[in-house]
């Protein structure tokens, strides 16, 4: 979820979260926490493996830590040691392109080392645009210091990758580029924000013994919360009331954003068998607690299985939602050791708690949700294929928001109209002409968040139009308060690949230094974060510089 999603936090019992690293990631921690000071509670650790461990154990005795945020092979040793959720932060493709193209700027020949795994789709992008890239992996400090020492020998002199691996390369001699976004840090902060819901729900739902378990095990959308008047809308209501009327495992794809535990809500709630509301509806995110947890609260367990176990054992959530249903989302993430778990549980129909020995029979419906391809993975060898078709008996796709333009609109009206309501302010008597006029701008954007990024924008937008009730909404304005709108796509990637093509090629140092702001911007065709990261400055920067050179 984006970090704008509403959370049901009390304002004064906000969400703890530690952000664990010694590299120079934790200036990008630093940086990205103060836009989330006023959703949780952030706390730098600048220590490491061993010494990190033992630290955040020693508070967690008497200190509350609902989720640690770390990255690379400091998050790897952290997840198996430590009893508090730990969400990675990964970089993505564009970083490492980004990176690159900086790398591409010191030298021909470029390094870069990962953690453990090389980059598959790294080979034939280097081969496209000509690049000289020695891929190294490596498992500890030690094995990456002798990496870099062997890509030095061999006449390298730039080297990509994470905090760890561009300390030591600087240490050698040679030039670290620092592979991470602060995109990819914010969706790891999303994703800790997340994650630390789910585990306050839980704890609030133990205090109030069962008083708030009530209420989180209810499915609160219906058919009719499934907005969009476009055939690709109307094809999924449809699908949503044919598919409520089986007992069958429903596997709904889609990305991000896309609406995926809605319309298992939807179902649930169409469903005779499950009486509407009547009925539990359980949902968990499989990618978002940690291996060690997810076992013990999808099966549940004994007293006594495990270091810190309940007194008098625990009922997973397959208990929990016996004779509702159970939403699995993100099951893609599920470990390869639950999986065989989770198909016998399917098969069987019924579950045996961590550390006992006695079948429990189940009635449980279950609908599973991924925004990866699971097909895909099954090839890999990351999925068990016969999981796989059992949680696939009917298949729904999302059409992203890009794919029905027409839906936009009315969408960002109806929200942005909750929105004003929920601030106590009333939409302008000509909001839907003013929408209908921003209309080119809202379509133009490729909304890689889908309906959840809009339903952000919107609350953004109706923060500064409940401060400035005479304020009429026109694109200008809208794009004021949401520059992201001016963005091109980054999901493309061949006008991705495109737009890098320029800062990949070779170039004489003289005349890139040399070059103007506003030159390196109409190379990237207008692309001001492209050219921002080609330049090595802020956006704020450039802009800035491109004001003193008489642009806007």
């Amino acid at each position: 979820m984006r970090h704008s999603t509403p959370l049901p936090f009390d304002a004064n019992d906000k969400p703890v979260i530690w952000t664990v690293s010694v590299s120079r990631l934790s200036d990008l921690f630093r940086d990205i926490t103060l836009e989330y000071d006023d959703l949780a509670t952030i706390e730098p650790i600048k220590l490491g493996f061993d010494e990190a461990a033992r630290h955040i154990r020693e508070r967690m005795a008497t200190e509350r830590c609902d989720a640690v945020i770390a990255a690379g092979s400091n998050a790897a040793y952290l997840k198996g040691r430590l009893s508090v959720p730990v969400v990675i932060a990964r970089f993505s493709g564009f970083d490492v392109m980004q990176a690159l193209a900086r790398a591409r700027r010191v030298s021909d020949r470029i390094g870069i080392i990962t953690y453990q795994e090389k980059l598959p789709e790294l080979a034939e992008f280097a081969s496209t645009f000509g690049f000289d890239v020695a891929q190294r992996t490596y498992a500890t400090e030690e094995d990456a210091r002798a990496q870099i020492n062997d890509l030095k020998a061999a006449g390298i002199k730039a080297i990509v990758g994470a905090g760890l691996i561009t300390d030591l390369a600087e240490e050698a001699g040679l030039t670290g580029v620092f592979v991470y976004s602060a995109t990819s840090i914010r969706d790891a902060f999303d994703n800790a924000l997340e994650m630390a819901r789910l585990t306050q729900l839980e704890s609030n739902r133990h205090r109030a013994r069962g008083t708030v378990e009530k209420d989180t095990l209810r499915a609160k959308h219906g058919i009719n919360d499934l907005r969009g008047e476009s055939l690709a809308m109307e094809g999924i209501r449809q699908s949503v009331v044919l598919y409520a009327k089986s007992a069958a495992t429903v596997l709904i794809q889609g990305e991000t954003g896309c609406g995926k535990e809605l319309v298992a809500q939807a179902i649930h709630r169409e469903s005779p068998r499950t009486l509407g509301q009547n009925r539990p509806f359980v949902a968990v995110n499989c990618g978002a607690i940690a291996e060690s947890l997810l076992e013990s609260e999808l099966f549940g367990h004994e007293e006594g299985a495990f270091t810190g176990a309940r007194r008098g054992g625990h009922a997973g959530l397959f208990e929990a939602a016996n004779r509702g249903t159970l939403f699995l989302d993100e099951i893609g993430e599920m470990p390869l050791t639950l999986q065989t778990r989770l198909l016998r549980v399917l098969e069987e129909r019924e579950v045996v708690r961590v550390g006992g020995t006695r079948p429990i029979p189940i009635n449980v419906r279950i609908i599973s949700a991924t925004h990866c391809d699971l097909e895909q993975r099954v090839r890999e060898g990351r999925f068990r294929a016969d999981l796989f078709y059992r949680l696939a008996v009917l298949r729904l796709t999302l059409p992203p928001l890009r794919e029905r333009p027409d839906d936009i609109v009315p969408l960002a009206e109806w929200s942005l109209k909750n929105a004003l309501a929920s601030l106590g302010a009333r939409p302008h008597p000509n909001l839907h002409a003013e929408m209908r006029a921003c209309a080119p701008v809202l379509q133009a954007y490729d909304w890689p968040g889908n309906v959840r990024e809009l339903r952000n924008l919107t609350e953004r937008l109706a923060l500064f139009l409940a401060a400035e009730p005479l304020q009429a909404l026109t694109p200008a304005f809208a794009l004021s308060v949401a520059p992201e709108l001016s963005y091109a796509s980054r999901h493309e990637a061949a006008a991705l690949a495109g737009s890098l093509a320029p800062a990949l090629a070779p170039m004489p140092a003289p005349h890139a230094a040399s070059e103007s702001v506003s030159a390196v911007l109409a190379r990237f065709g207008g692309r001001r974060d492209a050219a921002a990261d080609y330049l090595g400055i802020s956006r704020t920067t450039l802009w800035r510089k491109l004001r003193a050179e008489g642009q806007n």
